[in-house]
């Protein structure tokens, strides 16, 4: 791959910028809240304090007698200094309901008006506020003297601001330690994911992701043959529409499992073995396919498996009548072999001055090999299909095979001639195959049983090879299934089982008399449907 251009930053880094750009900006934020809280809180509780204070001055008796006395300064003064210092505040201030100060921390002040608010402390309530006065910004409380029902004085009590400000800044390390380990976190946290991104993008930029799927998207759209990529979980990630066409796959196949499509067992099975599998043909439905798979790598690891498929429909029925020529073929080389060896031994006893016996034997081959012509095409009326049994019978007997042929078909038959002759030629061809791999002393005999009328036909197949597995009988009519499927050859009877499909009929397998497997095939032409008036 091409090296990404300079200026196009992974998406990993990407994230991973912006993830530390959020985390700080959250830690930022978080203190920024935090310190404003704290700097609220340390107000309420100062107005708190203060207010409570003022309760307590104000509602002592003593102060409630003295400020009736002549000079109360004399004795309010030490007192409110004591209360000062006791509870930690900044300033104590007795005063008369016209502001006049009878205490302060600054004895200068005694006498002089009370700077700020008083808000409705004169009528009796009690009032805050955060003011500047003589000692600077504070927030303080004043409540009001009440001697027999009537306000009589007024306490202030305050708490400068810069002490507050100070004790906020002594809370700050604690407050900046737990951002720092917050902050440390969010950038551990947001590496992390960005290392297991790189990862999974392999380091490629937005650009790049953004090219590669659009490409894939146009690859897979224009290419002939069907396409998968199956991931190391066996679900399928990308598909193409020639692949939903060929498999018949469903229009939510992207994220489902191999297993959950309907797919041949040899290819899935070749996919969960992380093997590579080339040009395996199977039959789905009425179509020939050719699949392949081969294991996917990045990096030299397996990401998954990709699944080719081809159309061998029309191939597939051009080799079948190819292999049907190749058959007849190979039926009349016979027979020309065996009249060249019949005309030899006639042409050597005319020689021999042995007239007589030439023609004896001459007019008893020719009688032997005509009735059997005869015989066939009496019980066949279906040409091809005789021809067929002709060259069958021929190679039967040059491979030692005993061909019986019982019953017969008229012309007119509920399935045509070229099905017919794929159903019954490879029939007897999976039989001769059946027989041939037995032992040399067992007979080897083939029996074909034909009966039909124009609405229906029955074909029997029996054979005296080594039969078929019970288990492995429901399997036939199985996609893709063969006998020979384990030795690499043919499809002789999923090419059966699609034109007994096809025609809408009926495929058993059972045990034969001759000892090894039958073929039961049952086809009926659909019946009208009949009605009346009423």
């Amino acid at each position: 791959m091409r090296r990404r251009a300079a200026s196009e930053s992974p998406v990993a880094r990407q994230i991973l910028l912006l993830q530390v750009g959020v985390v700080v900006v959250l830690v930022v934020t978080a203190v920024a809240l935090a310190a404003w809280d704290a700097r609220n809180d340390s107000r309420e509780s100062a107005r708190a304090q203060a207010t409570g204070v003022a309760r307590s001055v104000a509602d002592s008796p003593f102060v409630r007698r003295e400020v009736g006395e002549a000079d109360p300064t004399e004795r309010l003064q030490p007192f409110a200094e004591e209360v000062r210092r006791d509870t930690g505040t900044d300033f104590v201030v007795v005063m008369d309901t016209d502001r006049t100060r009878y205490t302060h921390p600054d004895v200068e002040q005694i006498g002089r008006a009370f700077v700020g608010g008083l808000g409705g402390a004169p009528q009796g309530e009690v009032f805050t506020e955060e003011y500047v006065g003589t000692l600077g910004p504070s927030v303080r409380a004043v409540v009001p003297v009440v001697d027999g029902g009537e306000v009589v004085a007024l306490v202030a009590v305050g708490i400068k601001v810069d002490r507050l400000d100070r004790q906020l800044v002594r809370d700050l390390p604690g407050i900046s330690l737990a951002a720092g380990a917050t902050l440390l976190a969010g950038l551990l946290g947001a590496w992390l994911i960005s290392r297991r991104l790189r990862r999974q993008t392999h380091g490629l930029g937005e650009r790049e992701i953004t090219r590669m799927y659009e490409y894939y998207r146009a690859v897979l759209g224009a290419v002939r043959e069907g396409l998968l990529l199956v991931d190391a979980d066996r679900r399928v990630q990308l598909v193409n529409d020639e692949a939903v066409r060929l498999l018949a796959l469903p229009d939510d196949v992207e994220g489902r499992l191999l297993d959950e499509l309907g797919l041949p067992p040899g290819l899935v099975a070749a996919v969960e073995q992380r093997s590579a599998v080339a040009d395996q043909t199977y039959v789905l439905g009425q179509q020939v396919l050719v699949l392949s798979t081969s294991p996917a790598y990045w990096n030299q690891d397996e990401v998954g498996a990709v699944v080719t498929v081809r159309d061998r429909t029309e191939l597939q029925a051009v080799t079948g009548e190819l292999d049907l020529v190749r058959g007849l073929t190979e039926s009349l080389r016979a027979q020309n072999h065996e009249a060249a060896n019949r005309l030899h031994t006639i042409v050597s006893l005319v020689e021999m001055g042995r007239t007589e016996q030439a023609v004896a034997f001459a007019t008893s081959e020719l009688e032997v090999a005509q009735g059997l012509a005869d015989e066939l095409v009496s019980a066949v009326d279906e040409p091809v299909l005789a021809a067929l049994l002709l060259g069958k019978t021929a190679q039967a007997a040059e491979r030692g095979i005993d061909l019986e042929i019982a019953g017969g078909l008229p012309a007119d038959l509920p399935v045509d001639g070229r099905d017919l002759v794929t159903l019954v030629g490879n029939l007897v061809d999976n039989a001769f195959d059946a027989v041939a791999e037995t032992r040399a002393t067992t007979p080897q005999r083939v029996r074909v049983s034909l009966r039909g009328d124009a609405d229906s036909l029955h074909v029997e197949v029996d054979d005296s090879g080594s039969g078929i597995a019970a288990e492995d009988r429901p399997h036939v009519l199985e996609r893709g299934w063969s006998s020979k499927a384990q030795h690499g050859r043919g499809l002789g009877l999923a090419m059966v089982a699609q034109v007994v499909s096809r025609n809408g009929g009926t495929l058993e397998v059972t045990d034969s008399p001759l000892g090894g497997a039958r073929f039961v095939v049952g086809v009926r032409s659909p019946q009208p449907a009949h009605g009346g008036a009423s």
